[in-house]
């Protein structure tokens, strides 16, 4: 991506924002020569320093408060000569589109938000575009940054890489972790189960993106699926179902309900799980000195193995193209996406990083949970960008398979049923 010199872009992005975040429909006639001089620096520097206070507003997760209040002390100290009044909100990263959208100009200069909702905040012409793409891109997994680009634009800031899921396994049960028929296979042997959820469009997206099929969001919020044809890799989309069929079949496997995945690692029943991180601390303490992770397994599809994909989630800061301070805005979310920045998100919350300086660190890389996610994103994860009639139909298809389709329907009607569902607009 080309790098773009931000004088006449800032100058006229912030005269058009002087409503919007930080309050500046009042702004008096000095802020606006600050925003000039705010403007005049390109992507390489920060804008220049001004005797006026710089007024950001952050939004950031619960969780994440005593770390973000951390991080912009560190920004200011980078930051000597310019003065700034930061504050800090509370705004779930799972739900800031939806609040952001009520009114994007009162939302925050600088927020954080995953993965899935940027599509929609670009719509909105929410977002800022990233203007140091080199650094951003160089710096961060291609991964993170291909979800954050919207038709070759980079609209967002990665700070995690950790949003997806992957297999957890008993070592001194599994001794095979590479493929589902060996892992069903041991768990049988000692009496244990396999546990995965099947009813979710997000887990059971799976098998199909390592087949080779795909889902894309189109503008009128429908989904577009091709699992009821052939894949780019030749493999036929009833073959996969039948696969699914085959494993929900084993008496060793265990589909278990979306959201009941800690409660069943719980129980002790099972010696391997398709889970995320957020559940790491549960199924450590239930495998014990067994604990493991790794990619997720191939799976026997029309006489061959082929390597299960999964979704792959990431979260990002974004800055607010309705901010009267843009140019300081960028710099800020750009320190708080940073390398250091990320060790230190690591270090404090355990967030696996997109950096990949920061992935790079011995205290990352010894993470099983992290360091098992990073190689399933990396090797077969996909953006997984879909409308909101994709969820229900979804899940009700993951639903039949896992009571293993109990009415008898043709494994094509079952595709061609589901894929119509997901193509309908939304709403």
């Amino acid at each position: 991506m080309k790098k773009k010199v931000l004088c006449g872009f800032l100058a006229v992005a912030m005269t058009a924002a002087m409503v919007g975040c930080g309050s500046k429909a009042d702004a008096p006639a000095d802020d606006a020569a600050a925003t000039t001089d705010d403007a005049a620096a390109t992507e390489d520097e920060a804008p220049a320093a001004s005797g006026e206070t710089v007024a950001l507003t952050v939004w950031a997760a619960e969780e994440d408060q005593d770390l973000t209040a951390d991080l912009v002390e560190k920004f200011k100290a980078a930051n000597p000569d310019q003065t700034f009044d930061i504050q800090i909100g509370v705004e779930s990263e799972s739900k800031a589109k939806d609040d952001i959208l009520v009114d994007p100009t009162a939302a925050a200069d600088v927020f954080a938000f995953a993965s899935d909702q940027i599509v929609d905040l670009v719509n909105a012409k929410v977002l800022q575009p990233v203007q140091d793409t080199d650094t951003v891109t160089s710096e961060n997994i291609p991964g993170s940054i291909e979800a954050a680009t919207v038709d070759g634009t980079l609209y967002a800031y990665p700070f995690a890489a950790d949003n997806g899921y992957f297999m957890y396994y008993d070592s001194s049960v599994i001794t095979d972790p590479s493929n589902w028929d060996a892992i069903l296979a041991d768990a049988a042997a000692a009496g244990k189960k396999v546990g995965m959820t099947l009813a979710s469009g997000w887990y059971n997206a799976g098998f199909f993106y390592g087949a080779g099929f795909t889902t894309q969001l189109n503008e009128d919020g429908s989904t577009t699926m091709d699992w009821n044809g052939t894949s780019a890799d030749g493999i036929k989309g009833v073959d996969v179902v039948q696969a699914m069929l085959d494993i929900a079949a084993n008496p060793a496997f265990q589909a278990i309900a979306d959201g009941d995945l800690s409660n069943q690692i719980a129980t002790g029943e099972y010696a391997a799980i398709v889970d995320g991180t957020w559940d790491a601390g549960a199924v450590q303490t239930a495998f014990g000195d067994g604990y493991a992770a790794g990619a997720l397994p191939s799976f026997t599809c029309a006489g061959q193995q082929v390597p299960m994909g999964s979704a792959a989630g990431y979260k990002f800061v974004g800055v607010n193209a309705n901010s009267a301070q843009v140019g300081w805005a960028m710099e800020l979310a750009k320190y708080l996406t940073n390398a250091d920045s990320q060790i230190t998100r690591f270090a404090e919350r355990q967030i696996g990083p997109s950096n990949v300086t920061a992935a790079e660190s011995d205290d990352v890389k010894s993470n099983i949970a992290i360091a098992a996610v990073t190689a399933q994103n990396g090797a077969n994860g996909v953006v997984q960008l879909v409308g909101g009639n994709y969820w229900d139909p979804s899940a009700t298809f993951g639903e039949t398979i896992a009571q293993g389709n109990p009415d008898g329907t043709d494994l094509q009607e079952l595709l061609d049923n589901l894929v119509a569902a997901v193509a309908q607009p939304a709403q």
